[in-house]
């Protein structure tokens, strides 16, 4: 099942088509497990593993069954960066950026679930499924929706969103889900088989020099 995911991930990212990685003692190589980023982000004080995303994104919303197993391989807390590269994503970025900034840090596994769930619903759904859907998954957990911040509370929501567009584009980042390591480099999903591969990667990112 992972095997076939990543191969998804290989085509969203338009990344070249790779031969599977040697998971033997091989060191992973630039340009094929891993890619050093336009410029640094260290000045936005990323997380060491950060994992940029969308809501929007199904191949995100697959990615979270392995968030859990990365971070014990690499010892890691994986945070996460909403991307804003198109509109949808503009508009799922507000949705979770409401969240973190109420809960001061990226949200619980549940909560992230039923908000990919609220985004994904699908075509069928209206316009007024899909909000109430997303209300429900703050009111549920005594958070503020997105539909019902005051002013001084989307000001500070507009801070998140600015700096989350400044991350995606001085960074590049076209395409999710993608790891940032130590603000500097980037995983190339389609590079790596297994998750034990991908973890062997960031953690030989994590100890290269910033």
């Amino acid at each position: 099942m992972f095997k076939s995911i990543f191969k998804g991930f290989a085509l969203v990212a338009a990344t070249v088509a790779l031969s599977a990685c040697d998971n033997g003692n091989s060191q992973p190589q630039q340009g094929q497990q891993y890619e050093v980023l336009p410029v640094s982000l260290s000045e936005y004080n990323l997380a060491p593993l950060t994992e940029a995303f969308s809501l929007n994104c199904d191949h995100c919303r697959s990615m979270e069954d392995f968030v859990p197993q990365i971070e014990s391989l690499t010892e890691q807390k994986v945070e996460k960066l909403h991307v804003t590269f198109n509109e949808s994503a503009q508009i799922s970025a507000i949705i979770f950026y409401t969240a973190v900034m109420q809960l001061d840090g990226t949200p619980d596994k549940a909560l992230m679930a039923d908000l990919f769930a609220a985004v994904q619903m699908g075509d069928e759904a209206t316009a007024e499924e899909r909000q109430a859907a997303v209300e429900k998954a703050f009111e549920t957990r005594n958070l503020i929706s997105p539909y019902q911040l005051d002013k001084t509370q989307q000001e500070k929501l507009f801070e998140y969103i600015v700096k989350a567009e400044e991350i995606t584009t001085n960074g590049q980042i076209n395409s999710v889900p993608a790891f940032i390591v130590n603000g500097k480099y980037q995983v190339i999903t389609g590079g790596h088989e297994t998750v034990e591969a991908m973890a062997d990667t960031i953690i030989y990112l994590l100890k290269h020099p910033k």
